[in-house]
């Protein structure tokens, strides 16, 4: 699904440049429960984003389902993020004045579904993360866990292939963390891609395989089977 080959990042602030990602191959395929796990600054939110189409790298030559990133235009970059992949984010970035049921319609609208299929599915996706009973609520009426489940049913909107979920569990507590997780666990089980950033050891232990970043490099076998 992914090829990342030498991939680099440099932001440039002013006169001083900053390398997030200094020359990298990453592999995903289909189906994988993959955590990319470091510490803070190792280049794991910049990786992320890369992979999301949300930035383009630096240098080095990026494919998604054997196309290449760096040919496609803008518009091409939008329908890849819009269809085929699901963000979830550790600040859930729910829409505040909208309900639940609000939240995860917004992109069945944009992709242009009608009224009747567009209902079906936004109660199918509420249902599936245990929220059938939360649909009129806002995000100030949920728990994070809550908020978290509606952002997760919000990114599989689109029927995506792959979701990236950058620190999902960031703001929870211990138990509706791991409550999330296992939700990503059973989209794994149902046949989606998952990428977890995280730099939590425990939910990297619970992946299928980890890619260990340490100063925007691979560390040891960053690319082995779980967490060394």
């Amino acid at each position: 699904m992914i090829e990342m080959r030498s991939i680099k990042k440099v932001y440039n602030t002013g006169k001083v440049k900053f390398e997030a990602l200094r020359g990298i191959d990453v592999e995903v395929k289909d189906n994988e429960f993959i955590a990319i796990f470091g510490p803070s600054g190792s280049g794991k939110s910049t990786l992320m984003n890369l992979m999301g189409c949300l930035d383009t790298p630096s240098e080095g030559e990026y494919n998604i389902e054997g196309r290449s990133v760096a040919r496609l235009n803008a518009n091409q970059l939008a329908e890849v993020r819009n269809s085929k992949i699901g963000f979830v984010f550790q600040a859930f970035n729910l829409l505040p004045y909208a309900t639940a049921y609000e939240n995860v319609e917004l992109p069945l609208l944009y992709a242009g579904l009608k009224g009747k299929e567009r209902k079906e599915r936004v109660v199918e996706l509420l249902s599936r993360v245990g929220l059938a009973d939360k649909m009129a609520n806002k995000p100030t009426e949920m728990s994070g866990g809550e908020m978290q489940r509606t952002a997760i049913a919000r990114a599989l909107a689109n029927k995506p292939k792959l979701i990236l979920a950058d620190e999902p569990t960031g703001n929870l507590d211990t138990k509706s963390g791991g409550e999330i997780i296992k939700i990503f666990e059973e989209l794994w089980n149902n046949g989606h891609t998952v990428v977890i950033i995280t730099h939590d050891m425990n939910i990297a232990g619970r992946c299928q395989r980890v890619i260990k970043l340490k100063d925007g490099l691979l560390d040891n076998n960053g690319n082995g089977s779980g967490p060394a």
